[in-house]
């Protein structure tokens, strides 16, 4: 069978058409298919009403109509309009809609899940984080997703730190409370840091770390309250307050069966002092230990000694060694600020570690513990008693 040459002449076209249809039109053609109509099959149509329609005749036919002329119309300036050409150009037209749909379905797949963390404002990141440092007692049974989740949190507070300077800004001195830590508390005290601070290669370090899990696990017994930081222009203290159960297991002193303890407590706070010294880029600190002592302790006798100037002279003990122990230096470790503003301050020691502070208020001055009593809790225990049971007041 010899086909006519203006139909060879429309199967090149139409075979040429195909043959450079952008792959974009895949994604065109499916929205277009979800759009339609459902396709009725050709069987259930009649042959008649399936002759009405020209674009669903066989192809033979079709052929055919358009090498008689008979597929064409002549518009009023008498030009012919070939229906293939009618028929790509509503294509196009079709395909530029489809496409510009398309444009906005990607669009709006790109701006999807992914991109809501970074549409957050600090505040909701914020408010993020201090959920996890709530349910998680500031990160000591944080479990690892939560440990994950709060380590990306203040990453994304970190990338929009408001304060170039933190260590060199008046806005970082005063009493900053710690909310959470990726480590054990009592790691944000400069007397710790410059224990990791003299381990010098990677074994020493993890051997260090060792070393504090275990002293955590020795005071579990223990409860610890306030942890803070107060920030001056040249020092740093830090308070880390403690209480301990004064008789915690009864029933190895008593013959009764009772598994608990007596509601007294040793109460204290471990104070540790250091020169703070603000690094050229005014990003860090440069930590030099002075002294450690304890205060607000409740015990009678201990308190008086302690009230008496008893310390650990820890930098004069590190100029001893200094001037007898070759290769040894008073340590200096780093403290880094990578987060800052008036209520919220976040800080990395060497290793990376996280702290992150709240402001208590912008006082500069240490706490006052002289208004503990040196009595283990008694008379605090007695007054609870009296007014809970006997209620005798004079």
């Amino acid at each position: 069978m010899r086909f006519p040459r203006a139909v060879l002449h429309l199967l090149a076209v139409a075979a040429t058409a195909t043959a450079f249809v952008p792959q974009y039109h895949e994604k065109s053609l499916k929205l277009r298919a979800l759009s339609r109509s459902p396709i009725i099959s050709l069987a259930e149509k009649s042959q008649n009403d399936y002759l009405e329609d020209s674009s669903l005749k066989v192809p033979e036919s079709y052929l055919e109509d358009m090498a008689n002329g008979s597929g064409s119309d002549n518009g009023e300036d008498g030009v012919s309009k070939s229906r293939s050409n009618e028929y790509l150009s509503e294509l196009a037209v079709e395909d530029m809609s489809v496409e510009a749909d398309v444009s906005e379905i990607d669009d709006e797949t790109v701006e999807g899940p992914n991109d809501n963390a970074d549409s957050k404002s600090s505040e909701e990141i914020l408010s993020d984080l201090l959920k996890i440092a709530a349910s998680a007692g500031r990160g000591e049974f944080a479990s690892n997703d939560q440990k994950e989740k709060a380590a990306e949190l203040i990453s994304m507070l970190e990338k929009n730190n408001p304060t170039q300077e933190p260590t060199k800004n008046p806005m970082i001195n005063g009493r900053w409370e710690l909310v959470y830590s990726s480590s054990q508390l009592f790691r944000s005290s400069p007397f710790f840091m410059a224990g990791r601070a003299v381990c010098s290669t990677k074994v020493q370090a993890d051997q260090y770390d060792w070393f504090c899990d275990m002293h955590r696990q020795a005071l579990a017994i223990s409860n610890i309250g306030t942890v803070r930081q107060v920030i001056s222009s040249t020092l740093m203290i830090s308070e880390f307050e403690v209480k301990v159960g004064a008789v915690p297991f009864l029933n190895d002193f008593t013959p009764f069966s009772y598994g608990g303890g007596l509601p007294v407590t040793i109460d204290g706070s471990i104070v540790s002092q250091a020169d703070i010294t603000p690094t050229d880029d005014g990003k860090s600190w440069e930590l030099l230990m002075d002294t450690v002592q304890i205060k607000g302790s409740n015990i009678p006798g201990l308190r008086t000694i302690l009230d008496n100037g008893l310390k650990l002279q820890s930098r004069a003990l590190g100029s001893f060694l200094e001037n007898n122990l070759d290769g040894y230096s008073n340590p200096r470790p780093i403290f880094e600020t990578t987060y800052l503003t008036e209520s919220i301050r976040i800080s990395r020691d060497q290793d990376g570690k996280v702290f992150v502070y709240a402001k208590e208020s912008d006082d500069s001055n240490p706490t006052n513990y002289g208004k503990v009593e040196a009595d283990l809790g008694v008379l605090k225990l007695l007054g609870g008693f009296n007014d809970a049971v006997t209620k005798f007041y004079i």
